[in-house]
């Protein structure tokens, strides 16, 4: 076996240590560094939205980081917690836990190691294509309404307050209340404030130093010098140790409850994780397999419920951050998880000035990248079907909650696809003088019918939703075109499938057409779906004549013309292609 073939075998990070070049050291080195300054308080912040600990955030950093490293296709990807996946989890544990610490980590680990699971037979099984049952304007309002819940989550602690959540709207009421009832506190909402204005106009400003880093150290060290840890609530000292299994308590009662979470948490770990390795691919002039990448994002999960932590996914925060930073290879994380640990066991103690408030300002920028109002309003201006899909899908989120919003855009994306399909697009074609062809007539006004012939388009696969639309479209452009019509060519080349039901549907537009004295012929359609016809026992009803492999040859067997395929113009043999 080749050495290229021996490294196919090889998980992707033992391929890249066996191929690492001396060159990519300090690169990964210095950007391991810079990121695991934003990966301690995005840990953090975003284990305190999924309603567990800070120090969980680490754990559920610290061994994907490592996991992915060995198992991962794209060498610099960031994993770790995911504001996306933050407000689910918590919808999922919380209630589950009933308000007990221990058993709300153990929840979130063994819902980690489902969703691993889940991600990890799917990658063997190659069902990276499931990605796609959640479209582009679906997954707008999906992360737009996200957003909307971590924001709202967020602001009461940004004011050095807290209420009890009940529903996006019922929180949003309390907040209204908090602040009428003179619940603020002045101190909080100045390092909540002050953060963010700092990470923001570092951030505009294209600053070297991350303004995360700079918020979060100047908090706890102002915290820390003026006394103020009594004065506003701080995360606190984390516990000392390092990551380690935390599941007792489990039932089997608890795998059935978190079944449908971790279902769709995998399903949207691994769409914004596919589509973010795909991006880094494309700049590198790289290529990420789709399966092989959902199998590392499992063994990932898996590995983070069974050390103590929670679901997780790609980061689109902390990755473009290892990029500029020059990272080069998975080393990256590997030295970004070494200095968490060394964070752990030398200093916990640090985090005991860090203003809640501020963990809140790193949670709330974090989560206003997720918002996308431009590409809605896009939406509204190119296609006002998806535009309205997208709200459906912002608006089930926000309604019915996280865990339903997801099954809400999953059917919604079987809704988008299937109306797509059900109502497509459809044309009746003409000839345009000087274009080679035949063509829509609704853009080409100007076009012109060809005397006892209507030349049709039906631009989907027929199935039993449209093969009803298919038929009535077909008779009332034949009633329209008025007496004398002689032939039908259906231009079939968009027609890649058949059922059974949309067969007898061609039947008895066939014997509808055949009564009239009108002939159909298929042209252009595939061998596929002509062996389909032959197998349900058409060959008879629609012999090799009935078929022609261009519209212009149809056109030229009807007409007894050598003008089908030039659009009106002059057939000349020798002219160029």
């Amino acid at each position: 076996m080749t050495a290229k073939g021996i490294g196919s075998w090889l998980p992707p990070g033992v391929d890249t240590a066996l191929h690492y070049r001396r060159a990519w050291l300090w690169p990964d080195l210095r950007a391991g560094v810079v990121v695991t300054a934003l990966l301690i308080p995005a840990g953090m912040g975003y284990a305190v939205v999924a309603g567990l600990p800070p120090e969980t955030g680490l754990y559920a950093t610290i061994v994907p980081l490592l996991a992915y490293a060995v198992f991962g296709p794209s060498r610099i990807l960031v994993l770790g917690p995911d504001s996306a996946l933050a407000p689910i989890i918590a919808a999922a544990i919380v209630p589950l836990a009933l308000g007990d610490d221990d058993r709300v980590v153990a929840l979130a680990g063994l819902l980690a190691i489902m969703v691993g699971a889940i991600l990890l037979l799917g990658g063997i099984l190659r069902l990276g294509f499931v990605t796609d049952l959640i479209s582009k304007p679906i997954r707008i309002g999906y992360l737009n309404a996200v957003a909307v819940l971590v924001l709202i989550s967020q602001v009461p602690k940004l004011l050095g307050f807290s209420i009890e959540s009940t529903s996006p709207f019922g929180d949003v009421v309390s907040i209204v209340a908090g602040i009428a009832g003179g619940a603020v506190q002045p101190v909080a909402v100045a390092f909540g404030v002050g953060s963010l204005v700092v990470i923001v106009v570092l951030t505009w400003l294209r600053s070297p130093v991350p303004g995360v880093l700079v918020a979060v150290v100047v908090a706890t060290a102002l915290t820390a010098i003026l006394g103020l840890s009594d004065a506003l609530p701080v995360v606190g000292a984390l516990p000392q140790g390092l990551p380690a299994p935390a599941l007792g308590g489990l039932e089997w009662s608890d795998v059935a409850a978190l079944a449908l979470p971790a279902a769709g948490i995998a399903l949207v770990a691994f769409t914004d994780t596919v589509v973010l390795s795909r991006t880094l691919a494309a700049r590198r002039g790289e290529h990420v397999s789709g399966s092989r990448e959902m199998a590392a994002i499992g063994a990932s999960n898996l590995a983070s419920g069974l050390f103590g932590g929670f679901p997780i996914s790609a980061s689109a925060t902390r990755t473009p951050v290892a990029e500029q930073a020059g990272a080069r290879s998975q080393l990256t994380g590997v030295v970004g998880a070494v200095l968490m640990v060394a964070f752990i066991l030398l200093v916990p103690g640090l985090t005991e000035f860090l203003p809640s408030a501020t963990l809140a300002a790193v949670v709330i920028v974090a989560a206003a990248r997720l918002i996308d109002v431009r590409g809605f309003v896009r939406l509204v201006r190119m296609d006002r079907v998806d535009a309205l899909l997208s709200a459906s899908a912002f608006l089930g989120v926000l309604v019915f909650g996280v865990l339903e919003g997801i099954a809400v855009t999953i059917g919604l994306s079987l809704l988008a696809f299937v109306n797509q399909s059900w109502r497509p697009y459809r044309a009746e074609l003409g000839r345009v003088e000087g274009l080679r062809g035949y063509h829509d007539l609704s853009r080409y006004p100007e076009g012109e019918h060809i005397a006892g012939v209507v030349i049709l388009r039906f631009d989907a696969p027929l199935f039993f939703a449209n093969g009803g639309i298919f038929e009535d479209f077909v008779r009332s452009r034949v009633r329209a075109a008025g007496p004398g019509v002689h032939t039908v060519i259906l231009a079939a080349e968009p027609i890649t499938d058949i059922d059974t039901t949309a067969i007898d549907e061609l039947v008895e537009l066939d014997d509808y057409l055949r009564s009239h004295g009108i002939t159909l012929v298929l042209a252009e359609m595939k061998d596929p779906v002509i062996d389909v016809l032959r197998e349900y026992g058409l060959a008879d009803r629609f012999p090799p004549e009935r078929f022609a492999p261009t519209v212009g040859a149809a056109v030229d067997d009807v007409t007894g013309t050598l003008r089908g395929d030039l659009g009106g113009t002059k057939w000349d043999p020798d002219a160029e292609e």
